[in-house]
C-alpha cells in the first residue's frame, strides 16, 4: 500500500532539516578562504540525479578555476527547496524540475535550464518479469516503487501513468530518485521509475526499459543563483560555466539532453 502522504512529507522535512547542519557548520570558514586565497568554497544544492556528473564537473570546475571548492548537497528538489527558504548557506541552486524552482520565488535570482532528461522502467538486471511497457506496472503482482508525488520525478512518473489511465500501486514511495533505483538494484523491487541517466549508473545491476517519447515525460533542469549567495559573483560565474561547452561535454555523456 502506499506510504501516507502525510508521513512523506513529515520524512522529507526531517531530511531537509538534517541536510541543513552541515552547510550551516561550514558556513563561516568560506568567507576565511575567499579573504586569504582569492578563492573559497561555492556551495551548490543540487538534485539528487545530478550526483555522478556534478562530481565530475565540480572537479572540471576547480580545475578551471584556481583557489575554488565546489561543494555539492545532493538530495530531492523539495528537499533543496525547503533548505532554500530555510536560509542554507548556499549559493546556488540546482533542481530537475522548473515547477520547484518556480516556487521559490524571489528566493533565487533568474534560472537557466542546463539540460534535459526523460523516464526510464528500470527494472532488475536481466529483467526477470519481462517489464516491456508502462502497462506492465498495473500488474499487482509486481513490486512497483516509486518516488513520492512532492519529489519532481514521482510527479512526472504519476503525469505519464496517469495519461495511459493505469492505475499503479507502489510499495512504497521514495525521497528521490535515488532511493527509488536503490530498492530496484537492491532486490527489493522488481520495477521502478527513474530518469533515463539515473539506470545508466546502475549497469551491472539494473536495466532500462526505454519509454516511447509519446508516452514520456521531459525533466528541465534550472540552476540559479541565490538571493543572498556567500560568493555572488563566482555563483553566477558556476551557472554560466554549466551552460559552457565543458560541462555541457560531460552532461551530455552522462545521458542528459541540451537544453
Amino acid at each position: 500500500m502506499p506510504a501516507p502522504r502525510r508521513a512523506v512529507r513529515t520524512t522529507v522535512a526531517l531530511s531537509a532539516a538534517a541536510l541543513l547542519v552541515p552547510l550551516a557548520a561550514c558556513g563561516n570558514g568560506d568567507e576565511t578562504d575567499s579573504a586569504s586565497s582569492g578563492g573559497g568554497t561555492l556551495t551548490v544544492l543540487a538534485a539528487a540525479s545530478l550526483t555522478d556528473v556534478f562530481k565530475e564537473a565540480g572537479a572540471a570546475y576547480e580545475k578551471d578555476h584556481p583557489g575554488w571548492k565546489v561543494r555539492f548537497s545532493f538530495a530531492g528538489s523539495q528537499e533543496l527547496a525547503s533548505q532554500v527558504k530555510q536560509g542554507a548557506p548556499a549559493d546556488v541552486v540546482v533542481t530537475a524540475d522548473t515547477e520547484t524552482m518556480d516556487g521559490l520565488g524571489d528566493e533565487t535570482a533568474k534560472p537557466s535550464v542546463i539540460a534535459k532528461n526523460r523516464l526510464v522502467i528500470a527494472v532488475r538486471k536481466g529483467n526477470p518479469q519481462d517489464v516491456g511497457e508502462l502497462g506492465d506496472l498495473a500488474d499487482e503482482r509486481l513490486k512497483v516503487v516509486l518516488a513520492a508525488p512532492e519529489v519532481p520525478v514521482g510527479r512526472y512518473s504519476r503525469e505519464v501513468l496517469d495519461a495511459q489511465d493505469l492505475q499503479v500501486k507502489p510499495v512504497s514511495q521514495e525521497s528521490d530518485v535515488r532511493a527509488v533505483l536503490s530498492k530496484v538494484r537492491l532486490g527489493e523491487a522488481d520495477a521502478g521509475v527513474v530518469y533515463r541517466t539515473d539506470a545508466t549508473t546502475a549497469p551491472e545491476k539494473v536495466s532500462a526499459i526505454e519509454i516511447p517519447d509519446q508516452e514520456n515525460a521531459v525533466a528541465d533542469y534550472p540552476a540559479a543563483v541565490l538571493d543572498k549567495p556567500q560568493h555572488e559573483a563566482e555563483a553566477q560565474e558556476f551557472v554560466k560555466w554549466l551552460g559552457g561547452a565543458k560541462a555541457q561535454g560531460l552532461l551530455r555523456q552522462a545521458g542528459f539532453q541540451k537544453p
